[in-house]
C-alpha cells in the first residue's frame, strides 16, 4: 500500500481547537514538540503552552512550559526552541502589550520542560524587541532573528534584525536586515508612538531556512488582528545579508478561503517534506488557531497552497 500525500495527510482546518498563536514547531526524539503564546491557565499558570504529536495530525497539550518571571502580570510572546550541547533553550519576549518587551532565554533538559529562565535580558538597549529566533548556519554559527522598533527610513514601525549568538545565551551586536517596502505592511495609520504619530508598518515572526545555497527568510507583514496579514519572503547569500526580496507582496501565504489573517510560521518537515506551520484565526475571530500546510518550492521561491 503505498503512503498517503503529505498534502492529503494534513487537514485543510485547524490542528488543534484551542488558542495557539505564534506557533513553533521542532522533531526531537521522533516526536514533533509545538509551542505557542501566552500564559497557560489561570493566573499564576506557566507560560507558553507545549503540544505534542507523533505525526503532526494528532497532539496532546501538556500545559505551560516556563514558570512566570514574577508575581507582575506580564504577556509573554512567541517562544522559540533550539538544542545546543543537549540542553533545549527556549527564546521569548515578556512585556506589557506593545510596549516595553524584551528578549528573554530560558534553559531545558527536555523539550517539554520545565524551562528555567536565566535570569538575562538579551536586549538592553531596545525599546522594543519580539519573535526571537535562533538558526544555526551550515557553518555552525548561531544567530538570534528578531523584531525591534525602528523610526528610520520612510515606513517606520517593526522591522527585522540579527545578531550573532557568541553563544546561547549571549548577543553580540544587532544589525538591521529588513525594513517595510510595501502599503500591505502597513500596520496602522496615524499611530501614536514615542511620542509622535506615525504610519505605522510592521515586519516581525522571522524564520530562516538554508536551502538550494542560499538563507531564505520568511517572515509576517501588516496587522496581526486583520486580513492584512501575510508572509513574505527574503533570500540572501550570508546571515546578515544584504537580504532582498525576489517578489514583493505576501507571496508565501495570505487571506485565502477559510484561512483569515494566517502567518507567524515556522517550518519542519513530514515525510521529507517542507510544512509551513502557522496561526490564522476562527471564523469568529476570537482565536488564533494551529495550522499546517506543505510549503512547495518554484525556481527558489516558496509557496503554500491554501485549499
Amino acid at each position: 500500500m503505498s503512503r498517503p500525500s503529505v498534502s492529503s495527510a494534513l487537514p485543510s482546518g485547524p490542528l488543534y481547537p484551542g488558542d495557539f498563536a505564534d506557533p513553533f514547531v521542532m522533531q526531537a526524539g521522533g516526536t514533533y514538540y509545538a509551542y505557542g503564546t501566552g500564559l497557560h491557565g489561570e493566573v499564576g499558570g506557566r507560560a507558553f503552552e507545549v503540544l505534542s504529536s507523533p505525526d503532526l495530525l494528532n497532539w496532546t497539550s501538556h500545559g505551560g512550559v516556563l514558570e512566570p518571571l514574577g508575581p507582575e502580570r506580564l504577556d509573554y510572546w512567541a517562544p522559540e526552541v533550539a538544542l545546543q550541547n543537549q540542553t533545549f533553550y527556549l527564546y521569548y519576549s515578556a512585556g506589557h502589550g506593545d510596549q516595553g518587551h524584551h528578549l528573554r532565554v530560558a534553559a531545558a533538559t527536555h523539550p517539554l520542560g520545565p524551562f528555567k529562565d536565566l535570569g538575562l535580558n538579551l536586549t538592553p538597549s531596545e525599546p522594543f524587541a519580539i519573535d526571537p529566533h535562533p538558526f544555526q548556519a551550515p557553518d555552525g554559527t548561531w544567530w538570534l532573528y528578531y523584531a525591534r522598533d525602528d523610526l528610520d527610513g520612510e515606513r517606520p514601525g517593526t522591522v527585522l534584525a540579527v545578531a550573532p549568538l557568541h553563544d546561547m545565551t549571549r548577543l553580540g551586536e544587532a544589525r538591521t536586515i529588513l525594513r517595510a517596502s510595501g502599503d500591505w505592511q502597513r500596520y496602522q495609520q496615524d499611530r501614536p508612538m514615542y511620542g509622535g504619530v506615525h504610519d505605522w508598518h510592521t515586519l516581525e515572526g522571522p524564520f530562516v531556512l538554508w536551502r538550494n545555497g542560499q538563507f531564505h527568510l520568511l517572515y509576517s507583514g501588516g496587522a496581526w488582528i486583520n486580513e492584512t496579514y501575510g508572509v513574505g519572503h527574503a533570500v540572501a547569500d550570508h546571515p546578515l545579508g544584504p537580504w532582498t526580496e525576489p517578489v514583493e507582496g505576501a507571496n508565501v501565504l495570505r487571506t485565502a478561503g477559510t484561512l483569515i489573517g494566517p502567518g507567524h510560521a515556522s517550518v519542519t518537515a513530514l515525510n521529507g517534506q517542507d510544512i509551513l506551520v502557522f496561526h490564522a484565526w476562527d471564523a469568529q475571530h476570537t482565536r488564533r488557531q494551529l495550522h499546517a500546510a506543505p510549503l512547495r518550492w518554484e525556481d527558489g521561491r516558496p509557496s503554500v497552497s491554501v485549499p
